[in-house]
């Protein structure tokens, strides 16, 4: 009898483990006036950016004595551009406690987050957060990117290649552990081999980049591209610890 009754059981409904898109809210500042004010700047002109995506809040950029805010406020927050908030990840005790407490669970680290170059030297620092669209692909796999990227927003292929069809706008952000493809003017940051792939590429049909990296070696827009390149169809690669920016 009891067997018959747990084969019914395993025939209504199966856990499996399953890699979905994660959207990652990275919080710069504890002050949710500040938050307020730079999230409805940000998305004024995208206000269906995210599409009732479920979004993890993002507290490592915190420093580590900052106190547990109102996670109750900041869920309401960003629930008002059509968020799901379901999680936070990267906060110290208080703040875990605190999320907890607010409804919310609490999402490990990644184990090896990517490179990243430094800020550019002209560029200030900003209490605006990060949107990172993360989408786990498979080895050697490719994320197709249809729309724009306006700037505050960010996409990271975890696991391969990243294809955008559309403008990559200043102030915002494409990041790969394999290459990186954009097929439309260029004009924000592109980073290719996120995780120290030194064989990644960049390849875009328009270079108006603020920043260019690949595994963690990287050049601003401090510095111009040389003629034959800027505004134009170009390659980047990786040379003996050098960026080689090359017309296509």
């Amino acid at each position: 009898m009891a067997d018959a009754s747990a084969a019914r059981t395993r025939a209504v409904f199966e856990f499996k483990s399953a890699t979905l898109p994660l959207i990652a809210v990275i919080l710069k500042t504890a002050d949710l006036g500040v938050l307020t004010g730079a999230l409805d700047a940000q998305l004024a002109d995208s206000p269906d950016f995210f599409e009732q995506e479920p979004v993890v809040i993002d507290l490592s950029q915190l420093p580590e004595d900052a106190d547990a805010f109102d996670f109750a406020a900041l869920r309401s927050l960003l629930a008002r551009h059509q968020t799901q908030p379901i999680a936070v990840r990267g906060g110290n005790a208080g703040q875990n406690a605190a999320a907890r407490a607010a409804g919310l669970s609490i999402a490990a680290m990644p184990v090896a987050p990517p490179q990243r170059p430094p800020p550019a030297p002209a560029e200030a620092a900003s209490p605006a957060p990060q949107i990172v669209r993360e989408v786990p692909v498979p080895a050697n796999g490719t994320l197709l990117i249809d729309r724009p990227l306006r700037s505050g927003q960010q996409v990271y292929a975890r696991g391969g290649d990243v294809i955008v069809t559309a403008v990559v706008s200043d102030g915002a952000e494409v990041i790969a552990d394999g290459n990186v493809h954009v097929y439309a003017p260029l004009r924000g940051k592109a980073i290719a081999g996120a995780r120290g792939n030194t064989d990644a590429r960049i390849f875009t049909t328009c270079l108006e980049a603020r920043l260019v990296a690949i595994a963690g070696i990287y050049r601003t827009a401090e510095v111009a591209f040389p003629a034959a390149v800027a505004g134009k169809a170009a390659q980047i690669s990786l040379n003996d610890k050098k960026l080689v920016i090359a017309p296509i």
